[in-house]
């Protein structure tokens, strides 16, 4: 039982992730705010398992996810990590195990997802974001792709999902520049369904979440898969090619460079190898 009134705190893998239901809204929250919500591979581990729980719970009729604390939806993947887990091409496909299935998970949930975004919502944050349903952010939240400044490829998938939201051209200048893009600005992309008052972005999900509850499940659920399917024909089709690129990238000095110039406080030289 949560301290709030009506609030239940139910069973998580780890306490990085926070679970936690009322009526007919669950709540899943990225508790790590010493590293500004930053995604480590226990909480990617655990998303499957809270996802397939939420799932299976007939009371839970809308998913919201959200940072903890008002800085950050998830700033990105925790790099603190990277060295470890990280650091060469067979690391890195382990990793990415992970975050498949994590994202998987988001995507197949037959349940209405919700990123409620407040403060930062970078790299993995941002690919978080994209595999749920509806995205509405508070203003001045600010979004990215910083990958082109650590030398580290995207996942083709998630690189697919976010071009299924905005567009060829917009997906490209968030990779290409790697900068960081205000609510304004996503708005336009149509990468946030809409914005809300900082202050107000919790009333007005909590809104939301009631009117989507009271609609059919089935109807919901039918009309998600529907979509979906639709907007991912090409699924499963991506090259072998691909993948090689993005192996190249995790095992690059430039990549090398990247998580060194992090560490370092400093711009990284990239090289371009």
């Amino acid at each position: 039982m949560s301290d709030k009134p009506g609030v239940y705190t139910l069973q998580s893998p780890t306490p990085n992730l926070v679970v936690e239901k009322e009526g007919t809204t669950a709540r899943v929250i990225f508790n790590k705010m010493v590293r500004m919500n930053a995604v480590s591979l226990d909480m990617w581990q655990a998303i499957p398992q809270v996802m397939a729980m939420l799932d299976a719970d007939p009371d839970v009729r809308v998913i919201v996810l959200r940072g903890a604390g008002d800085k950050a939806f998830v700033s990105g993947a925790d790099i603190s990590q990277f060295e470890d887990a990280r650091a060469n091409a067979e690391q890195e496909r382990l990793y990415s195990q992970a975050t498949d299935e994590a994202f998987r998970a988001l995507e197949n949930v037959s349940k209405p997802t919700i990123a409620m975004i407040r403060g930062v919502c970078m790299g993995g944050g941002l690919a978080i974001a994209t595999a749920c349903d509806l995205r509405y952010a508070g203003e001045g939240a600010t979004f990215g792709i910083p990958a082109a400044r650590l030398g580290l490829a995207y996942p083709p998938q998630a690189a697919q999902r976010l071009m299924n939201i905005v567009g060829p051209a917009f997906a490209k200048e968030i990779f290409f520049t790697a900068r960081i893009f205000s609510t304004e600005e996503v708005l336009a992309m149509r990468l946030v369904n809409r914005i809300y008052p900082a202050g107000d972005l919790e009333l007005y999900v909590r809104d939301i979440c009631k009117t989507i509850a009271q609609n059919a499940p089935l109807t919901m659920k039918t009309a998600k898969i529907s979509i979906d399917t639709l907007a991912n024909s090409a699924e499963g089709m991506i090259a072998q090619e691909l993948q090689l690129l993005v192996d190249l990238c995790s095992n690059s000095e430039d990549y090398a460079e990247g998580r060194k110039a992090f560490i370092e406080k400093r711009r990284p030289v990239f090289r371009g190898v």
